[in-house]
């Protein structure tokens, strides 16, 4: 499984490339809005930090805007992942750019019917959103594993992207289920680190360095 980091943040990428994890990018339109960054600065910004994919997000509601969107965005460069809603408007477009060998991701995925009308349409990703399907009471994940199952079925080459990641057990079960791609935060990265044991281990290693090894008499 593959990480795609979440962020608009420049120096967070950085990290996490020199972790040898930044295995992609999605750079969302409410986060740039948040930090005060314009949107295709960001894109730009991030696209050339990242060898891999950078998902950036058109905000048009009809076929014509999303595809004009779409293309400009992609000027920033060959590695960047247009992603457009799953609606009627967007599978037009994912189908125009798929034509033009511009890879698509799907997003506001929330069913497994959806997934599979996406990957018929040409998408390259599809985004599940797991933390956001467990906001309303249904069990993100549950939805998910369906999608999975359903692309083995057919042997469809649409990558799963896992978004909405909220916690280590989101990740742990996109990895488990067999997902592509995680899309997580940087905080929600960091903790995949952690475990009280490794940190005790750390702390033996550091006393054993400062202190010398213990003999055994």
């Amino acid at each position: 499984m593959r990480f795609f980091l979440d962020t608009t943040e420049p120096e967070e990428a950085r990290q996490v490339r020199d972790w040898g994890l930044l295995d992609g990018l999605l750079v969302r339109p409410e986060a740039a809005e948040v930090a005060g960054k314009e949107y295709r600065r960001a894109v730009a910004d991030l696209a050339a930090l990242c060898d891999g994919p950078v998902v950036a997000v058109v905000s048009a509601a009809e076929a014509k805007g999303m595809y004009k969107e779409a293309r400009e965005l992609h000027k920033h460069g060959k590695s960047v992942v247009l992603r457009v809603p799953m609606t009627r408007e967007g599978l037009r477009v994912v189908r125009l750019l798929s034509d033009e060998q511009i890879a698509a991701d799907v997003g506001l995925v929330f069913t497994p019917m959806q997934a599979l009308l996406a990957a018929r349409a040409g998408a390259a990703y599809v985004s599940p959103s797991a933390g956001a399907l467990d906001e309303t009471g249904q069990v993100g994940m549950d939805v998910v594993e369906s999608i999975i199952r359903i692309y083995d079925n057919y042997g469809l080459q649409t990558q799963i992207a896992v978004q909405g990641i909220q916690n280590p057990i989101h990740a742990l079960d996109a990895a488990t289920m067999g997902a592509d791609v995680a899309v997580l935060p940087f905080g929600v990265l960091e903790k995949l680190f952690d475990h009280p044991l490794t940190k005790a281990g750390v702390a033996l290693l550091r006393s054993a360095e400062t202190t010398g090894p213990r003999r055994i008499h």
